[in-house]
């Protein structure tokens, strides 16, 4: 049987014998249109950072259980009592009809919506880029801007602010502003007092403690609660929004918010530099938005990636550049899209979304194991390392809150005799070297530096 295959070039329709395969023989250039791993479009995307405690990838970093939600109005739940879980291995396509409940299980799980039942945890350091389904949502109030004043507005004050106008970061119900008139007692010997905000964060044990100031009180009688006590009063909203500010400054301490890394930047995601740095975001095209939208979610290195059909507005060229640089990422990506093709490629794990309800396939085993310190972070040293390395040259963010991730009983050196090092245990060796030095560096002026222990091991 004779086939053809029908290519039009330059507003010329041309005929070719032959299949697919014959076709691209002679039109070599044609083959990124049927392979999406052959695009001529390059999109590479930062490494995510440390994640303190995390020691495999396959440890549960965010995760929904028994999670019910439903709109307004509405005669049913749009979700019911479903649980699931995301490490940073995790490559998860979302997959169902129109109307199932795909993205509001997105928004859920990004803290967009809150539930009415079941909890939403996530790491207290996990960042997470969001790419909502309709680009427009992010940058609709900016049109007069550049996409390279868009993320300078964005970033400028050490917090993603998109993450600040979330849901579940708002007070604003009348609940919640009398919960911050309610009087806690934290056995101080100082008796009940409100709280009027966090202002620090240092690790206790393994989990959390916070500097509270109070109202009516002088700075110097601040106090240190824990995470548990916090929430198990209520303030649960109060530790997550300090939580994401601590998240967002530690992911924006490795680069300089200035217009010429930031035009790098948006080259690295395939938007030209000119473009980024001249033209307003109200004359950009479609797929021209969906990148700067890519890119103002990678700026502060987040450590999951969340998108809304990610194929909406992208030509085939710049599907096949994405497609490659999540297949490269070392982070953990979840998506919704009706594109068979694109994620089939990249997802070996499914959540099927149909009447309010949620099935696997395909699933990853994900340890469970609760959010705390296990004393390392051996999965992502390698990627952090670049990082790490590039952020001892740049003015550290936020330097007056003193890390204290050496605090881990976990992380307390003891000496041993020398014994030949592994070459995983050589990387983490360097990466503690080089955290040591970034702090040494954002610590007072005169402060010595810290002696290298890691000698003695």
């Amino acid at each position: 049987m004779n086939l053809l295959t029908t290519w039009m070039w330059n507003k010329k329709l041309a005929y070719y014998k032959g299949n697919l395969s014959d076709f691209v023989q002679h039109k070599p250039e044609a083959k990124s249109y049927y392979t999406l791993t052959d695009s001529n479009v390059q999109m590479h995307f930062p490494p995510p950072g440390i994640l303190t405690g995390v020691k495999s990838n396959t440890r549960a970093v965010a995760r929904m259980s028994n999670v019910t939600f439903t709109y307004p109005g509405a005669p049913k739940p749009s979700l019911k009592d479903v649980s699931c879980s995301l490490s940073l291995s995790s490559r998860v396509a979302v997959l169902g009809p129109n109307g199932a409940g795909k993205s509001t299980l997105i928004k859920l799980l990004t803290a967009e919506l809150v539930p009415d039942e079941g909890t939403v945890e996530k790491h207290p350091n996990l960042r997470i880029g969001y790419i909502a389904q309709h680009a427009l949502k992010h940058v609709n109030e900016h049109k007069e801007k550049t996409a390279n004043q868009y993320l300078q507005w964005r970033y400028r004050f050490g917090d993603d602010r998109e993450v600040l106008l979330k849901e579940s970061r708002k007070i604003s119900s009348d609940e919640e502003k009398a919960m911050m008139e309610k009087e806690v007692d934290i056995k101080d010997g100082r008796g009940p007092r409100q709280i009027e905000a966090v202002v620090g964060r240092q690790k206790l044990k393994k989990s959390f403690q916070y500097e509270i100031k109070w109202k009516w009180w002088l700075p110097k009688f601040n106090s240190w609660v824990s995470r548990d006590l916090l929430i198990k009063e209520g303030f649960e909203k109060l530790v997550q929004k300090f939580d994401d500010h601590e998240a967002s400054r530690e992911g924006l301490g490795y680069r300089e918010l200035i217009p010429s890394v930031i035009r790098k930047h948006f080259e690295g995601v395939g938007l030209d530099g000119e473009i980024a740095d001249h033209t307003p975001l109200g004359s950009l095209s479609g797929g021209q938005l969906v990148k700067v939208v890519i890119a103002g979610a990678m700026w502060n290195n987040p450590h999951l990636l969340v998108l809304d059909e990610p194929t909406n507005y992208l030509d085939r060229d710049s599907l096949g550049g994405l497609a490659v640089a999540i297949r490269e990422w070392t982070g953990g990506v979840v998506m919704i899209s009706h594109n068979s093709e694109f994620v089939g490629a990249l997802c070996p794990e499914q959540w099927i979304v149909e009447n309010g309800t949620m099935v696997t396939k395909g699933f990853k085993e994900i340890d469970q194991s609760k959010f705390e310190d296990d004393g390392g972070n051996s999965e992502q040293a390698k990627a952090a390392a670049d990082m790490a390395k590039h952020a001892a040259s740049l003015p550290h963010i936020g330097a007056h809150h003193k890390s204290h991730d050496d605090d881990s009983p976990a992380n307390i050196k003891v000496k041993r005799k020398k014994k030949k090092m592994t070459r995983n245990e050589k990387k983490l060796q360097e990466e503690r070297r080089r955290l040591r030095h970034i702090e040494w560096l954002s610590s007072p002026k005169g402060t010595p530096k810290p002696v290298d222990t890691d000698d003695e091991e």
